[in-house]
């Protein structure tokens, strides 16, 4: 079998309303930059280890020339065949990864625009792991918290151990025709690509990730994001990479 390539998938097309604001949140400010532009930063420090990166966006998007006028850059797509879920638009992307060249067996590492502290580490930690697995696998964080089942009525119910529990995070990375069969098998409803792997009958691997790579989801979130991003640049080595943990 060929050297499998590796190739890099941004969902960009969601509307973001919880975080409110008049752009969608993937394109809003965060230390001075759109949120995107941090997201692409981790992948593009990883310059010559991808063969493609990808943002798929929505049909008729008229602010992603705006927000990132260097984008696409070399080895980098953009593609405007964003969904109605976020499962349609990474079936798309991959549709359209296939068309631009990528393998069946090829990897593709999806990750949310919207989690924009992931760092250079973290993609390296999660390829290491999974370049060489049958199914493939995604960051993830031990849950932390005390987990509680709620009634109908807004009680506790029950509480459930966390020995177990994970917090999905991503990239996620899997062999795109695997993938690709996944998510059309499985329909729009999965909410991310761990879940249309397992649907396959095939159990991802587990990453350890970090809390810092999470999903700016809600407007207080920006606040938080920026202050990680902010300590980053203070403490950044000499040779600029952002290799936080």
């Amino acid at each position: 079998m060929p050297s499998s390539r590796l190739y890099v998938l941004i969902p960009c097309a969601g509307s973001g309303h919880r975080a409110g604001g008049t752009l969608p949140k993937q394109y809003q400010q965060i230390a001075g930059r759109p949120m995107v532009a941090h997201t692409l930063d981790a992948f593009r420090a990883l310059a010559g280890r991808f063969a493609g990166v990808a943002l798929v966006v929505s049909e008729g998007d008229r602010d992603i020339a705006t927000v990132l006028p260097d984008f696409p850059g070399s080895d980098e797509h953009l593609f405007s065949v964003g969904g109605a879920t976020r499962a349609a638009s990474v079936r798309n992307g991959l549709q359209a990864l296939r068309a631009k060249g990528a393998g069946p067996h090829d990897w593709v590492l999806v990750h949310d625009a919207a989690r924009c502290l992931v760092t250079p580490t973290q993609i390296e930690a999660l390829i290491a792991a999974c370049e060489h697995d049958a199914a493939g696998g995604l960051l993830a964080q031990r849950l932390p918290d005390t987990l509680k089942v709620a009634s109908p009525e807004g009680r506790v119910a029950a509480t459930l151990t966390r020995a177990d529990k994970w917090l999905a995070q991503t990239p996620q990375m899997f062999r795109i025709g695997m993938l690709l069969d996944a998510i059309e098998r499985a329909g729009d409803s999965v909410t991310d690509e761990a879940g249309a792997i397992e649907a396959l009958g095939l159990a991802p691997l587990l990453v350890p990730g970090s809390a810092q790579n999470f999903k700016v989801t809600y407007a207080e979130d920006f606040a938080l994001a920026e202050a990680v991003l902010n300590s980053r640049q203070t403490n950044a080595p000499s040779d600029g990479r952002n290799g936080t943990p």
